[in-house]
């Protein structure tokens, strides 16, 4: 079985003592490929770094997080032109928007995620987009750029069926974690995921964060790392009433036609 961790926030501390241990383990789980979330300046620069010192194994997105919509000024949007340019950059993002937290101001997390699309307009890389409760405001500003954007994916999708069918109506992916295995907020995403085409598909950790509630035994760190891709590809798998080997090839080479990776190391 081979597995694409579409997303993996490889960066973040958690990881500072024991990345090269962590790599190990998603590779003996099957994982042979990950692309790496740059969702800040200097977090997209740290994604590519770890791409370039992981050749074959590891890729990269650069872009600002809604979190981060601040730093979206035009230093900042020609720091990602450059790091776009990169043979290890696959994807533009994560950007997007996020009305749950709000931890940037609303008019400022829409500029920001204009501006990255008007980037992503120019470079036609594929699109790595966070939503989250401003469903509405983010298909508006999708719409204004349509025809102009390469690829699209939703990661980390934990919406509804409704949001789920907008997005694939307008022909982008969807990306599913862990989400779907939490029964206090994932019960939903079960019921219309074995919907969803499987060139539309594809699946991903977001470590450290979602480790997936029905892993077991439940590691007492409580870190998410990209080896459980393989329980979210097994509990996928049941809900779409598939054989894992299914849906693992599936999201493999969706995910592998997206980004444009190479094939796995051998």
């Amino acid at each position: 079985m081979e597995l694409i961790d579409i997303g993996a926030n490889l960066g973040h501390e958690s990881f500072d003592a024991d990345l090269d241990a962590v790599l190990q383990r998603a590779v003996l789980a099957g994982v042979t490929r990950l692309v790496v979330t740059g969702a800040s300046r200097a977090g997209a620069v740290r994604a590519l770094e770890l791409a370039k010192a992981h050749p074959g194994l590891l890729w990269a997105t650069a872009g600002i997080h809604p979190h981060h919509a601040t730093e979206c000024t035009a230093e900042g949007i020609a720091e990602l032109r450059a790091l776009q340019a990169e043979p290890e950059v696959v994807a533009a993002g994560e950007c997007g928007l996020d009305y749950h937290r709000d931890f940037s101001p609303r008019p400022a997390q829409r500029s920001a995620f204009e501006r990255q699309l008007e980037l992503a307009a120019e470079t036609k890389l594929p699109l790595f987009l966070h939503q989250r409760d401003a469903h509405g405001d983010f298909m508006a500003i999708m719409k204004a750029f349509e025809g102009q954007l390469g690829p699209v994916v939703v990661h980390c999708f934990t919406g509804t069926r409704a949001e789920c069918f907008d997005y694939l109506d307008q022909d982008w992916h969807i990306g599913i974690t862990g989400w779907l295995c939490d029964e206090r907020r994932g019960q939903h995403l079960r019921e219309f995921v074995k919907d969803i085409p499987a060139d539309r598909l594809m699946v991903e950790t977001d470590a450290p964060y979602l480790l997936p509630r029905t892993v077991k035994p439940m590691p007492s760190h409580r870190r998410n790392e990209p080896m459980y891709l393989a329980h979210i590809i097994e509990e996928l798998a049941r809900d779409r009433g598939e054989d894992v080997a299914v849906a693992a090839a599936a999201t493999t080479a969706t995910a592998a036609s997206f980004f444009g990776l190479p094939a796995a190391r051998r």
